[in-house]
């Protein structure tokens, strides 16, 4: 892909642009380092830690040391996916070709990114060290010995294992997206159904990599302090129940990464594809994907570091922050019930994912490289197929999910308590299944909303985008009655499980809305495996296009793009559902940290009370302000590859004509050094909105006499900004989804087809689309929970 720009024009134009080869991916000290270490060294190592792992676990329970077996089984069966799907192959000397130039720009930007991203949590954990150093621990911990400084190393250690692991997270879903696309677009030069088997495949290996990851490092850090602080070995020492607060630090170490990877991925991604879209489809009228567009290799690029490694690194910190708060919960569940035995309690959530890992495995697996003789290839709906192994998923996730509840919430005191948590249980599962087949109705061309604004681009530009963002607002109804029906219908059930405390009052409920929010999550590595499918699918179409394969080839990765499409909005949809129901559980835990380090009851929030109503008005501001953010960061960045794209047609009219290439790495370049200047402001946003909020408040709160108003203003703020930000994400994932399909819908014939007014006036509502369903929404997802993490890792600060 060589340049023949004049090297003078070249630095010129990057000078007067801004853009330096100093900003461009480079391999850092780290990438040096790991490629010069002997993968035998590497395996020994690996081994080594695993056995560590499971000594500790053994040392704590055998549900415990199960669960971590379990882990590095599943892990190993990931490795074999990986393997069969490399083993695949990769197509003729053109496919490999492309998809080398996609897979060098997506590892060197990841290299990048994350190199800036470890200097900002570098920065953030020694803020914490010294917050922690300076405020005293629980009662309960100070019973137990552990001083400022050892609470201050604990908590600072969890929060870079939670960045850690959330960053190996999100490299793991670019990687095996960027070698598996080729493999996909090889299998489409023979059958659909085995390039659907391996795009699936892929995404599995991803799914099981993250959700194994995830389970991993809470089990490993949980038993690292109950072996090290030796619980429940004396009556004074720590107590189990005590430990999950000690976690915290390891959510909001992976909330913090998956923020800025989720920014940063999906500032490149959609800044690349609208800068691609605007000058080759509206002003050259070229296809999508054309090997004529300069800007086609970075839109490639974008679907792996946007799509793939973002999204692994938001559902490990989904995973991670509702486990944690779970067993926050069921530890003072035990307590405040003063149960023998709260070890089942705790443990309950870690045992619902590994459980998850062996279901959506099963799932994975039921899918085969042929279709049924009883079908039509041809007439096959991929969707349908990937459907299936959704369902499979779901219906052994019924019976084991019962079996861990029995298993686990057989409460001696209250017999019948474990039915009532399974009940909740199902909820959880239906709601996640009414939250997929909502967001296909509102995002699928089949159903009649993006018909609706595909009709509407027949009359113009504005008409589509009026269609639009009527349908974004529309599609806000369906998904919060079912929240809402989810919520109560769980802690009415949690309430009445029979668990009461002391004086007789009923304790269940907010445990039961966690273990609801535990069935929607109980088959988050198939929904992962999904959401990684589509953008694996579209790299693969790309290759094909940009390869120039025979059109029958084409046509099937059309094909699973389209599907792909779907299921990214789907599982979008997915998540902020379950982001929902994991933000009430953190805001639940944050009360609860807040008495546990007061000693004062900590039940309800006033918003009569005028600063905590301001609290509440800044942080639905605060969600407006971070999407402006998102939106306006694609905006610049896209102009910046508009004006590149516009100038290589200028300057070299031969690439209309295939005589001249165009310079693929300009437009690499220019978004990568953008995407990481604009991801830093809405991500210090995020992350110094609660603090300076709490602490300004504690000290009016100080010097007005009310006690712990910064503690309560920040929960209005969490409170407010919580809603907002599930009805912001519905909306903007939706209304783009709607867009994006409304357009294929366009391409396939309706309303005049390809290259019609109709179409040109689908395009536009497309490109405004694609900062909404791709950055801003998106982000919305990792935003609150991350609100609701700092705001427990940084509790401590608020405080009289």
């Amino acid at each position: 892909m060589d340049s023949v720009r004049d090297p003078e024009d070249l630095e010129s134009y990057e000078a007067k642009k801004g853009y330096t080869t100093s900003s461009y991916p480079q391999k850092n000290v780290v990438g040096r380092i790991m490629a010069s270490v002997d993968p035998k060294i590497l395996m020994i190592t690996g081994v080594a830690l695993a056995v560590g792992a499971l000594i500790l676990g053994f040392h704590t329970n055998l549900t415990i040391f199960t669960v971590l077996l379990t882990c590095m089984v599943m892990l190993l069966f990931a490795v074999y996916l990986a393997q069969w799907v490399l083993a695949k192959d990769e197509g003729t000397p053109d496919m490999t070709e492309v998809s080398d130039a996609i897979r060098d720009g997506a590892e060197g930007f990841f290299r990048t990114q994350y190199g800036t991203i470890s200097k900002l949590a570098i920065f953030l954990s020694v803020i914490i060290y010294v917050i922690y150093m300076f405020r005293p621990a629980t009662p309960e911990q100070e019973a137990a010995g552990i001083t400022r400084s050892t609470l201050a190393g604990i908590t600072t250690f969890s929060f870079l294992f939670g960045a850690l692991c959330s960053g190996l997270s999100g490299y793991i879903g670019m990687w095996v997206s960027v070698r598996a696309n080729i493999r996909v677009a090889g299998g489409a030069r023979r059958t659909a159904r085995e390039a659907l088997q391996i795009a699936l495949r892929a995404g599995g290996f991803s799914g099981m990599m993250v959700v194994s990851m995830t389970v991993l490092g809470v089990s490993v850090l949980f038993t690292a302090i109950y072996v090290f602080f030796e619980v429940g070995v004396s009556d004074s020492g720590l107590h189990v129940d005590d430990v999950p607060l000690l976690l915290v630090g390891y959510g909001f170490g992976a909330s913090f990464v998956a923020l800025f990877a989720q920014l940063g991925g999906g500032i490149y991604t959609k800044a690349a594809d609208v800068g691609a879209d605007l000058v080759g489809k509206v002003e050259a009228g070229i296809p999508e994907d054309d090997p004529r567009n300069p800007a086609v290799i970075a839109d490639l690029v974008g679907d792996n570091v946007g799509d793939c490694s973002a999204r692994g690194a938001d559902l490990f910190e989904s995973i991670g922050a509702e486990i944690i708060s779970a067993m926050i919960l069921g530890g003072s569940l035990a307590k405040k019930a003063k149960l023998d035995d709260s070890i089942g309690l705790i443990m309950f959530p870690l045992v619902v994912h590994t459980l998850d890992l062996i279901v959506s495995a099963a799932g994975i697996m039921s899918i085969k490289g042929t279709a049924s003789p009883a079908r039509n290839q041809q007439q096959e709906d991929p969707y349908e197929v990937l459907k299936s192994g959704y369902q499979v998923s779901v219906g052994m996730s019924v019976i084991t999910f019962g079996v861990a509840c029995h298993t686990l919430l057989n409460v001696e005191s209250v017999p019948g308590a474990w039915m009532y948590f399974y009940g909740c249980g199902l909820v959880g599962m239906a709601t996640a299944y009414a939250f997929v087949w909502i967001t296909q109705y509102y995002t699928d061309y089949k159903y009649k909303p993006v018909r609706i604004v595909a009709e509407a681009s027949t009359t113009g530009h504005g008409t589509n985008i009026i269609a639009g963002v009527a349908l974004g607002m529309e599609s806000t109804a369906m998904p919060v009655v079912c929240i809402s029906i989810a919520v109560c219908s769980a802690y009415w059930m949690g309430q009445n499980s029979g668990i009461e405390d002391a004086n007789g009052v009923p304790i269940g409920g907010l445990f039961g809305t966690a273990v609801a929010t535990m069935g929607m999550l109980s088959t988050a590595a198939y929904v992962l495996t999904m959401d990684v499918f589509g953008p694996i699918a579209d790299n693969a179409g790309g290759i094909v296009e940009m390869s120039s394969q025979p059109e029958n080839v084409r046509e099937i990765t059309d094909l699973l793009d389209a599907v792909g499409n779907t299921t990214k909005a789907t599982t979008k949809g997915y998540a902020i559902g379950s982001a929902a129901l994991a933000s009430f559980l953190l805001f639940s835990a944050y009360m609860d940290e807040v008495s546990s380090f007061t000693g004062i009851p900590f039940k309800e929030v006033d918003i009569a009370i005028p600063e905590v109503w301001i609290g509440g008005l800044i942080g639905s501001m605060l969600v407006f302000l971070f999407s402006s953010l998102a939106c306006s960061a694609v905006g610049r960045s896209a102009q910046a590859v508009v004006s590149e794209v516009r100038l290589q047609f200028l300057q070299r009219p031969g690439i209309m004509t295939y005589h001249e290439k165009p310079d693929y790495g300009r437009c690499v370049s220019i978004v990568a050094a953008s995407a990481l200047k604009e991801m830093v402001k809405p991500g210090m946003l995020a992350v110094f909105g609660p603090i300076v909020v709490g602490s300004l408040f504690k000290y009016i709160g100080l010097y007005t006499g009310q006690t712990l108003l910064g503690a309560k203003v920040v929960a209005g703020m969490l409170m407010f900004a919580t809603v907002t930000g599930i009805l912001m994400a519905l909306f903007l994932n939706n209304a783009g989804g709607a867009w994006d399909n409304a357009k294929k819908y366009v391409e396939t014939g309706a309303f005049g087809g390809k290259n019609s007014e109709a179409h040109k006036a689908a395009v536009t509502g497309d490109t405004v689309g694609d900062p909404f369903k791709d950055t801003a929404g998106p982000s919305l997802h990792v935003l609150i929970k991350m609100l609701a993490t700092i705001t427990l890792v940084m509790a401590p600060l608020f405080l009289d």
